[in-house]
């Protein structure tokens, strides 16, 4: 910055904190926290283009359960809103929607192309775009930047500069919230990277690390959910080999784990919109280098077939107990991606039902921590609102909630008739109280 306290070729001032007006485009798991954060201490304006979701918020409540009355009336400053316009009035626009993959695992970037349209309309000179949306390396600045100057006429890093400060949100913890989880930031010029740091350095207690470039900030998100979808392949693999040599994995692990550097991981479904996601993003840009990833994609392969796995071990163990698999009845226990949580985005437990139903089986799911027309929409399941007792020929532990804690062995057996089998995905229940687990 020169003397004028403008960059070299734009006739633009940096913003000031004091100056900043925000826009949070998209309200969901991790829009929602921050937009929040930012309205206790400034002018933020939220956009969702679900009217729904706006009216939602608008009467206090937050369905996805991350953020409560107290938290939504706290944010005196944030008003909410799914009128494009009423955006004009931002200078500094975070962008936080979903990054999908579609049927063919490869990234769907829509919902950011068209996220990037919309900003486009209404930036204005000086504006700071920031993307939180996980992307590969390279796609803020290759498929963001180039539609924002297209739609709004402006030169990037001249008249606006853009910033990736990547989500950490993690669905249903109650410990790890959006302001005591350290932030990765970055922008596009190093005085755009000072601002982007400096404004979430106003909300975010845990501190923030200033990466030196947006493709590092990127890399540095999607490596961090590659990184766990790896090692827990690796766990389900393991569990793969040590089923077949009647080895409970969980002791196996248990024991293993008494060394003080062993990871703590354990083998499970794979799913939600970060781990079951973000690794093809990273290996869509490798192939688009000329590298093929070996490892990442494996590790996919592996944890995208533990559903159909599990599904194989119910019939095994309704086999040894002379139970008939075609027409019988089964109650799968959890719907979600995770336990005590709302989210059905990309849940595993889908293999599951699917794999059960493609042999006939007539399949019954209870979640009470999931919305019944969510379900239906998404994936065209009507969960029960309470199983009948001594009705299910077999029983599926999917996820851990705390209600089916609570019931412990007897409530959940109490679904299945006498002779019934109890599968335990999530290693909730003591081992010798189950038939069978992952």
């Amino acid at each position: 910055m020169n003397q004028a306290g403008r960059y070299p070729g734009c006739q633009y001032s940096m913003l000031t904190i004091e100056e900043t007006k925000i826009g949070v485009v998209g309200l969901g798991y991790v829009g929602l926290p921050l937009a929040v954060e930012f309205g206790k201490k400034m002018s933020v304006v939220g956009f969702d283009i679900n009217a729904g979701r706006v009216n939602e918020l608008k009467s206090g409540k937050d369905s996805t359960l991350e953020v409560d009355a107290e938290e939504l009336a706290e944010a005196a400053c944030l008003e909410y809103t799914d009128q494009v316009d009423d955006l004009g009035a931002c200078n500094v626009f975070i962008v936080t929607v979903p990054t999908p993959i579609d049927r063919y695992k490869r990234p769907d970037l829509s919902p950011l192309e068209s996220a990037s349209r919309m900003v486009g309309k209404v930036l204005k000179p000086g504006d700071v775009a920031v993307f939180e949306s996980t992307v590969y390396p390279g796609a803020t600045e290759e498929v963001c930047v180039p539609i924002m100057e297209a739609v709004s006429g402006l030169t990037f890093n001249k008249d606006f500069f853009a910033g990736y400060s990547p989500e950490r949100i993690n669905p249903g913890d109650k410990e790890h919230r959006v302001t005591s989880i350290l932030k990765v930031t970055s922008g596009s010029t190093p005085e755009a990277a000072d601002f982007v740091d400096a404004l979430y350095r106003e909300v975010i207690t845990a501190g923030t690390h200033k990466a030196s470039s947006i493709r590092v900030a990127e890399a540095a998100k999607v490596i961090e959910n590659t990184q766990r979808d790896v090692n827990i392949a690796l766990i389900n693999e393991l569990a793969l080999i040590f089923n077949r040599m009647g080895i409970d994995t969980i002791e196996v692990l248990e024991a293993a784990g008494t060394k003080w550097n062993f990871l703590p991981f354990r083998p499970g479904l794979v799913g939600g919109h970060c781990i079951g996601v973000d690794p093809y993003y990273l290996t869509h840009k490798a192939q688009e280098t000329g590298y093929h990833p070996e490892v990442i994609l494996a590790g996919r392969r592996i944890n995208d077939s533990m559903g159909a796995y599990v599904a194989g071990q119910v019939f095994k163990l309704m086999n040894r107990s002379h139970l008939k698999v075609c027409d019988s009845r089964v109650l799968v226990m959890g719907l979600t991606f995770k336990e005590n949580c709302p989210d059905l985005r990309n849940t595993r437990v889908i293999d599951i039902i699917e794999e059960l139903q493609s042999y006939n089986v007539n399949v019954d799911v209870y979640d009470p921590w999931v919305d019944a027309e969510e379900a239906v929409g998404t994936y065209g399941i009507r969960p029960l609102d309470q199983p009948e007792k001594n009705t299910y020929d077999a029983v599926v532990l999917a996820v851990a909630h705390e209600q089916f804690r609570d019931m412990g062995v007897t409530g959940i057996r109490s679904f299945g008739k006498e002779a019934s089998v109890l599968y335990d995905v999530k290693h909730l229940l003591p081992v010798e109280a189950v038939d069978g687990r992952l």
